[in-house]
């Protein structure tokens, strides 16, 4: 669980971290309604996080609350005239519950005084969510609550994420059975949600995923820059399409992680150090410092993340003469300041860089002792994000209004093994140089008695340079590469009503309109003075729409059913020495779903969904058969997913969840352009790779009071990832996948000291990850990428 009350109750709160004391006073306008609809307004203009214990008043009416006071001034003005009644359960958050009744007084006939005997001590509050606290799906962009949200919404709370040790993208893919990832290695993979998956590596096609910083976009068509999740409140997954709301490249849906707010209350320090220990391998290590810091009195606050990582190798290279190649090294850091205009007015500014080191490739021999490959190259890689934010923000009338921008520099080089068994080493290095420029700003309503609604804008400036040179021994030569190009406005709106109280209708559409360009890179000198396919440009426009229904018919049952569209515009790819066109590509997905319970509030919740997408015009990568990746159109594909998630609570401490997916695709028709590459049998062309037919998850957590303040805290995992296929092509057609991954994390100690312990790969199983080892060696089913063996790791934390 969590470390203390507030990060406890992270799980359901209305909003986002405290940001102000109880004393500090602010502006307020927030319209009479029920607590449901009033609460989250009061909340984000208070930049406080409130939780309410009792799931019947939320359709409690509350009065308005208008003008400059007090936090808690204000939250009791809000409940005045209720049996309500807010309670401060730490420095920054209150908790509203129901007023205990008046005690009656009942006359007893006198008797013996007894002495009561000692009663043991309950478990704290803060061991587990409050039972009646609601989950707002912040990433609807209307603050709709869990309840109404049609579609499937996970939230992972950041405390739970970093508990037992961080470990990126990897602690995400851990809890949530419809996320897979390809594993290449860290700042190199791609993601994929609900079976929507395109290729092994990254080419110049928009990843399927959308990936954001609370509302910052950190991709386009780069990889995972693998962000670490130090200092998060939480990551919310919308699974997909969202092309309502989030545009191009959300097929598959979006992973929206939201980072602690500077707080201008009180100045916080934090560190976390841990070392780590891998069987068959070299130890590792790690360090972290969070700082917060208030400036001034008037609401101003900075906070600092700073951390360095050392993942010890593992996989030896005898041919070379060395043992444990591949460690990888991750620094980094955060930064965010708060400055408080007045009038309601917020700005954000923020920063973000990170710099990954990999020495050498993940990937081992399948056929050779276990852990090995036998390679003449240091397959090195090196990926430097940075990202550079402002986001304005005010409140007012019930409405709001948000405009975030960022500039993204993203640069990635990697080096492959070229080389053919028996003959001398070849060398292909990449490299892949992004900058991006985005902006969203959108006006809303929050949904406030049964409506709300959104309307915004966006836009993107993207330009994505690769460049790859082949080498043998002391010979370079220039291999072409492409320039992609894209600007692209969308405008697009959505509303939420509650036609009844059991039925709640969403509909909303978007368009988008494009302009890409690009040209070749190190074309031979003939073919760029003819300028014969070395450069081209177009405009597209697309429309798309979206509509949903959820339905209450029962008390903790609702079912829905949903429509949502998406798309990726189309691009250039190296095809020899010219370049090819590739054509947008777009997903229609209807989807219907039931959920039981409410996660946090019920003892027991459940959900199943169902969904079924057609794929038109797919773009993927593939081997060409000069034996170099390229990227078309393959043809049209469908998608059939059927998910569902359980949650436990038989006690207070104890908690048990239990994930699955299941995952029918098929390529229905290949494009012509591609048939003369492929000479398989037909019946292996037509699954869509990188994602497993079925996989499981399951975690169990338990916590326990020991001593006065202290507490232990367990949690164990096991995933199982089913088969799947590496890619489309006779070199990428091989499978991977059909492996255990498990894990146990402790911690003992307080709110502000503690001691961990984390096993991972408790079996020492060896398992195929990836089956893409280097795409341009002939007999690619020669290769694995397996699990980390057998690590242990301990770490202590402080905090003052």
């Amino acid at each position: 669980m969590t470390k203390g009350v507030a990060s406890t109750l992270a799980l359901m709160l209305v909003a986002l971290p405290a940001q102000v004391s109880a004393a500090e006073e602010r502006a307020f306008d927030v319209p009479r309604g029920t607590l449901s609809a009033s609460l989250p307004q009061l909340s984000r203009q208070a930049g406080v996080s409130i939780s309410v214990a009792d799931a019947a008043l939320w359709q409690a009416d509350v009065k308005p609350v208008k003008g400059r006071m007090g936090v808690e001034a204000a939250i009791k003005r809000m409940l005045s005239g209720t049996d309500a009644r807010v309670v401060r359960v730490s420095p920054t958050s209150w908790r509203i519950e129901r007023r205990p009744p008046p005690p009656r007084l009942v006359r007893r006939d006198p008797s013996p005084r007894v002495t009561p005997l000692p009663r043991a001590r309950p478990p704290a509050n803060d061991m587990v969510a409050a039972v009646g606290d609601e989950i707002i799906v912040t990433a609807s962009k209307t603050d709709l609550p869990h309840s109404r949200f049609a579609g499937v919404a996970t939230r992972l709370d950041g405390d739970d994420l970093a508990f037992g040790g961080e470990r990126g993208m990897d602690s995400i893919l851990s809890r949530v059975a419809t996320i897979s990832s390809t594993h290449l290695g860290s700042g190199r993979n791609k993601l994929f949600i609900r079976g929507i998956a395109d290729s092994s590596f990254t080419g110049p096609t928009q990843a399927t995923v959308g990936q954001y910083l609370g509302d910052i976009r950190l991709t386009y068509n780069a990889p995972d820059p693998d962000l670490r999740l130090y200092d998060i409140d939480s990551v919310e997954i919308l699974e997909g399409p969202q092309g309502t709301l989030y545009g191009a490249g959300s097929l598959g849906g979006i992973i929206r992680s939201v980072p602690k707010a500077p707080d201008p209350r009180e100045m916080k320090l934090q560190a976390i150090a841990g070392v780590s220990a891998t069987q068959h391998g070299e130890p590792g290590g790690d360090i972290a410092g969070i700082v917060n810091l208030p400036i001034g009195d008037d609401g101003h606050a900075l906070r600092l993340v700073g951390y360095m990582l050392t993942d010890g190798g593992y996989i030896d290279n005898p041919l070379l003469g060395r043992n444990d190649v591949n460690r990888v090294h991750v620094r980094g850091g955060r930064g965010s300041f708060r400055f408080e205009a007045g009038d309601n007015w917020t700005v954000d500014l923020g920063g973000v860089y990170q710099a990954i080191t990999s020495e050498d490739a993940q990937y081992a021999d399948k056929n050779a002792p276990p852990l090995t490959r036998n390679s003449l190259v240091e397959q090195n890689a090196r990926a430097r994000y940075g990202l550079g934010t402002i986001v304005v923000q005010k409140d007012w009338d019930g409405l709001h209004l948000q405009s975030s921008s960022a500039f993204v520099s993203h640069r990635l080089f990697e080096r492959f093994d070229a080389g053919k068994p028996g003959e001398e080493s070849r060398i292909l290095d990449q490299s892949n140089r992004t900058r991006m420029f985005v902006n969203e700003t959108r006006l809303s309503r929050p949904f406030v008695d049964g409506f709300g609604w959104v309307i915004g804008t966006s836009f993107v400036d993207n330009s994505t340079r690769q460049q790859r040179e082949f080498a043998i021994s002391s010979l370079r030569a220039v291999v072409p590469g492409v320039t992609n190009d894209i600007r692209e406005v969308t405008g697009y709106v959505e509303g939420t009503i509650e036609i009844m109280p059991s039925l709640i209708a969403s509909a909303g559409a978007r368009i988008s309109h494009a302009r890409l360009g690009g040209e070749a890179e190190g074309v031979p000198f003939a073919v760029a003075l003819a300028g014969r396919a070395t450069t081209a440009h177009r405009t597209e426009t697309d429309l798309l729409p979206s509509a949903s229904l959820l339905a209450t018919p029962f008390d903790n049952v609702r079912v829905y059913v949903r429509y949502q569209e998406g798309f990726r515009p189309g691009g250039l790819a190296v095809d020899g020495n010219f370049v090819r066109r590739f054509r947008n590509d777009q997903v229609r997905t209807w989807e219907g779903g039931l959920r039981f319970g409410e996660k946090g509030r019920t003892p027991f919740d459940a959900n199943i969904s169902l969904s079924h997408t057609r794929w038109r015009d797919i773009q993927a990568d593939f081997i060409d058969a000069n034996g170099f990746p390229t990227t078309a159109n393959i043809g049209d594909g469908r998608i059939t997913s059927l998910s569902g998630a359980i949650a436990f609570r038989p006690m207070a401490s104890l908690s048990f969840d239990l994930g699955a997916v299941y995952n029918h695709s098929r390529v229905d028709e290949l494009s012509a352009q591609i048939l003369p590459v492929f000479t398989m049998a037909p019946a292996r062309l037509g699954r869509i790779p990188n994602v497993a037919s079925h996989a499981f998850r399951g975690s169990v957590t338990y916590v326990a009071p020991v001593g006065h303040d202290a507490e232990l805290r367990f949690n164990g995992w096991a995933n199982y990832v089913g088969p799947s296929r590496l890619g489309i092509g006779p070199v990428l057609g091989e499978g991977q996948g059909d492996y255990v991954d498990t894990g146990i994390a402790l911690r003992l100690g307080t709110e502000h000291r503690g001691l961990s312990l984390t096993l991972t790969n408790l079996f020492d199983a060896l398992g195929n990850r990836f089956a893409l080892g280097t795409p341009f060696v002939e007999g690619g089913a020669g290769y694995i990428t397996p699990l980390r063996p057998r690590t242990i790791r301990v770490a202590v934390d402080v905090s003052y």
